[in-house]
């Protein structure tokens, strides 16, 4: 029995087909019931290590009354009709899965529950108003059935639709901690990521880029190349030149002999240090355009009892997700076949459909777990690449990335630079607010990257204009939002004004984990906590003095002030605290921080979250947890350098992420809450590096107002 899935927001063609014999059926998600009482979910969203099957498939499983963790969980393909709801293409990102699939995937679990009880009622003779279900099985008196027996019965039935949905205090498996559906297959060695792909005749493939991102071959010798062992072919493409060999390491060492002249562009002459020099001239210019304004800001900041202005930066960083970038193509006639781990599975299809001319239909995207996202996969340059090569060679081909052409050739967070100044009033209350920021736009640079793979049929001209006049739009009338995001949102701030000037150095952009709150809660939530100590008030009570109208945050800043007070440190240990909303979810943390001879330790971080509905509360712990490794990596070490237009680090010796000795222990409170979830994958982020700021702070008596955080 295939059960449809109609989704807001995106087309109704029918279902996509198990099999042949099915086309004519296309849903947008589908459950899979078998005879023998399985129940096969087909996940609209990827899956990257953020527990997103378990969270969906629990959304289905509460209301079709079957244990999600017996559930087999399959990655749904590419088409249209698995578009996110609220992003209306097949994307997964911004943290809002569960939150846009909540209602619908729920009403797909309580539609087929009450088809199957209608199929039971017809089988056994029996009124559908006197049975019941538990765990995958129709309840007759003492009797109980498998749905599967009532599979062929069912299919000959009309799907019912908009069947009551459970009230929250009948839930069974939505709020409860379980095993992951993913949990076996990644602990066994099991689960198949793309880098695991290995196909008949298979040859891998490695491209030498420029070192200066952008920047084209004048001309190459591989007279040495073509004589290495395993060496088949040597392939120009439009991002530099392609060693393909029988393996991996074959071609990874013949590239390595590859001498490639490239010519400059306007990205070879600079460096860091001008980088943050043409930023701070951007602010200092204050000619940016407006974002948000509201109030007199001139009469709040000339009443105000006291004023306090800083200026923050954030450095360009990379992604570095464990499992580097591939793809692996094969191409046989007038199909195609892809296979890699992507948040964009759609756009991975429609780039191969624009570089090899095949229809969509013909192309199989085969999407794998993602070892590792956080905005990195859902740009998709490899993809381009691996289809050039493919096309090249006429074999199935395999492109890997390594960690130094990851580091090197990918994909960055921009570099910001935020200039704030504040007024307070004798309440202890912010009166006036303004900020200032600086820096690239991701927007226009997701345009580009994902237009051509969005719309494969429209001539590369008429794109280009498209992403050309969102540039110019954003650089003249209005401000891309991802570039101010966290600017002043959290707070009820009476007066404020929030400009930005765009400064695009040419360094490819993309999303970075929790996107622009990632660099702004950072300078917020620092000046929050100078503010407080300026206004003689503990930095708790002056964050709760500023949340008039916002009882979430009011109460997640409240109770982990509580948790905050009751905490007894070891000598030399000092707190520090930030809070910040994002995703629609707020967090506040707690950073337990010492310094001995200059060496920043973060001991312990304690997380309070209100992200509604906890679908499965260990996931939300884990998540919480992971970002703050994550967000204690880039807080401490994280930053990417430029030297003669070329990214200096090149592995985790001199890009270090944060090792397990150095793993604070991490403690994570959830609010209760019965409305709907919100995200949880990215808000955590945010507070981390400011709550650690202001430890430093107390600990040292240094305001560290850029990052990564350094003592002199």
């Amino acid at each position: 029995m295939v059960v449809a899935v109609v989704l807001p927001g995106c087309s109704f063609n029918g279902a996509l087909p198990i099999d042949a014999d099915s086309a004519d059926l296309i849903p947008n998600a589908f459950l899979q019931i078998t005879p023998d009482n399985g129940v096969i979910f087909y996940c609209p969203a990827d899956e990257m290590g953020q527990g997103i099957r378990t969270g969906l498939a629990t959304l289905v499983g509460e209301e079709l009354d079957y244990h999600p963790a017996r559930m087999e969980v399959r990655s749904a393909g590419a088409h249209e009709a698995y578009n996110n709801p609220e992003y209306f293409i097949q994307l997964t990102g911004g943290s809002n899965a569960v939150r846009a699939f909540y209602e619908p995937l729920r009403q797909v679990g309580a539609d087929t529950r009450a088809l199957l009880l209608s199929a039971a009622a017809t089988d056994l003779g029996i009124p559908a108003t006197q049975l019941t279900t538990e765990d995958g099985h129709v309840v007759a008196g003492n009797r109980r059935y498998p749905y599967g027996d009532f599979v062929a019965t069912a299919m000959d039935l009309d799907m019912p639709t908009e069947t009551p949905l459970k009230p929250a205090t009948d839930f069974r498996y939505i709020g409860q901690d379980f095993t992951r559906v993913d949990a076996l297959v990644k602990s066994t060695g099991v689960a198949q990521f793309g880098i695991d792909i290995d196909l008949p005749g298979q040859l891998s493939a490695v491209v030498v880029r420029s070192p200066v991102p952008g920047a084209q071959p004048l001309s190459f010798d591989d007279s040495d190349v073509r004589s290495q062992p395993g060496v088949r072919h040597i392939v120009p493409i439009s991002s530099g030149i392609a060693v393909v060999a029988d393996s991996y390491w074959q071609a990874n060492k013949a590239a390595q002999r590859l001498t490639v002249e490239w010519a400059s562009n306007s990205l070879s002459q600079l460096d860091s240090a001008q980088v943050r020099a043409d930023l701070e001239d951007a602010v200092a210019a204050n000619n940016g355009v407006d974002a948000a304004s509201e109030g007199d800001l001139d009469t709040a900041f000339n009443t105000a009892k006291s004023t306090l202005s800083a200026t923050f930066f954030a450095p360009f960083l990379a992604h570095a997700p464990m499992e580097p970038v591939n793809a692996t193509l094969r191409i046989d006639g007038d199909k195609a076949e892809l296979w890699t781990g992507v948040q964009a599975i759609g756009v991975a299809q429609g780039l191969v459909a624009r570089i090899t001319g095949l229809p969509l239909e013909n192309i199989r995207v085969h999407n794998q777990f993602l070892g590792g996202g956080f905005g990195r996969r859902g740009t998709l340059n490899h993809i381009i690449e691996v289809t050039e090569i493919a096309m090249a060679v006429e074999k199935p081909v395999q492109l890997l990335w390594s960690r130094e052409n990851d580091l090197q050739n990918g994909l960055y967070r921009p570099a910001s630079l935020m200039q704030l100044r504040a007024g307070i009033d004798d309440a202890g209350r912010v009166s006036a607010w303004q900020a200032r920021r600086a820096g690239g736009d991701l927007t226009v640079e997701t345009l580009r990257n994902s237009l051509p793979g969005l719309m494969p049929g429209m001539p590369s001209g008429m794109l280009d204009g498209l992403a050309t006049g969102m540039d110019y739009l954003f650089k003249n009338w209005s401000v891309d939002p991802s570039s101010v995001e966290g600017l002043h949102e959290t707070y009820s701030f009476p007066t404020y004004e929030i400009a930005h000037t765009s400064v695009d150095h040419g360094l490819p952009l993309t999303f970075w984990r929790s996107v622009g709150h990632s660099y702004t809660a950072f300078a917020v939530e620092s000046m929050m906590d100078e503010l407080a100590e300026t206004a003689g008030i503990d930095p708790v009570s002056f964050r709760l003095n500023n949340l008039q109208g916002k009882p979430r945050m009011q109460r997640v800043v409240q109770r982990a002030g509580e948790l905050m007070a009751a905490m007894t440190l070891p000598e030399g240990n000092h707190l520090g605290f930030a809070a910040h909303s994002s995703f629609f979810t707020d967090v506040a943390q707690i950073a337990e921080v010492s310094v001995n001879n200059g060496a920043i330790r973060v001991h312990k971080v304690t997380c309070v979250v209100d992200c509604g509905t906890a679908v499965n509360p260990d996931i939300v712990r884990a998540q919480l947890e992971g970002s703050v490794m994550f967000a204690l990596t880039a807080t401490l070490f994280g930053e990417i350098e430029i030297q003669d237009g070329a990214v200096v680090q090149s592995n985790f010796h001199n890009y270090p992420i944060l090792r397990m000795d150095e793993a604070p222990a991490v403690e994570v409170e959830i609010i209760e809450s019965t409305a709907p979830p919100t995200g949880i994958g990215e808000p955590g982020v945010p507070p981390l590096a400011p709550a650690v700021a202001n430890a430093v702070y107390r600990a040292t008596g240094s305001r560290l107002r850029d990052l990564p955080l350094r003592l002199a």
